[in-house]
């Protein structure tokens, strides 16, 4: 509900109201092709990744912080394919490919969350097999339950904020010529390119932020 009313707002001050996809192949046979490969593409990543969690969640012995932190990484993975692959299975099939400003936006902020999320999660994950070899004696009482959540939880949270900026900050500029991004989802670069205005600040923290 947040994110609908913020780019209701934000629709008002542009005059694009959608913007047109690149299609991955302009060759038509391909079409139907494409469309079963990256389908069965995202039904194995949901079934894979679903199995890991399920498995996780279900079995007593795998309570342990490599099992907790791979768990949230199969969660970050279903959540990742699923803010790009459905979209640009459907502008497979589709001779208008084309993609609402909030829905545009809403899709950059998801790429960006879970791909920021993702990243420091195997940081996360490599800290852990770090304690685990160098410290093994003090490996339970370092990385316990309360530890691994909030660890888990700051991850989550950092990653979203950072999306939050760059989706925001994107979400402000003016939009005046063309429409059609020269990519198969809404990403930064992109976009920044169709701005009308000056994107400098967005340049800069997309380079310096997320180089953090």
């Amino acid at each position: 509900m947040f994110f609908c009313l913020f780019f209701q707002v934000m629709l008002n001050q542009t005059s694009v109201t959608e913007f047109l996809l690149l299609p991955v192949t302009d060759i038509q046979v391909l079409q139907p092709v494409l469309f079963v490969v990256f389908l069965a593409i995202y039904i194995v990543n949901l079934a894979a990744n679903g199995a890991i969690l399920r498995v996780v969640i279900s079995d007593p012995r795998l309570h342990s912080p490599m099992y907790f932190f791979l768990g949230n990484l199969s969660c970050v993975d279903i959540c990742f394919s699923t803010a790009s692959l459905p979209k640009m299975m459907e502008n497979i099939l589709s001779t208008h490919r084309a993609i609402s400003f909030s829905g545009c936006i809403s899709q950059l902020h998801f790429f960006h969350f879970m791909g920021s999320t993702e990243a420091m999660l195997l940081a996360v994950m490599g800290f852990d097999r770090f304690v685990a070899i160098c410290k093994p004696l003090h490996y339970t009482l370092i990385m316990n339950l309360q530890v691994c959540i909030q660890m888990a939880v700051t991850v989550w949270i950092i990653g979203f904020f950072h999306a939050l900026l760059h989706s925001v900050m994107t979400s402000r500029l003016n939009f005046c010529g063309s429409n059609h991004i020269q990519h198969f989802i809404c990403d930064m670069k992109p976009l920044l390119e169709l701005a009308c205005g000056n994107t400098e600040l967005n340049q800069w923290l997309v380079n310096t932020v997320t180089g953090t």
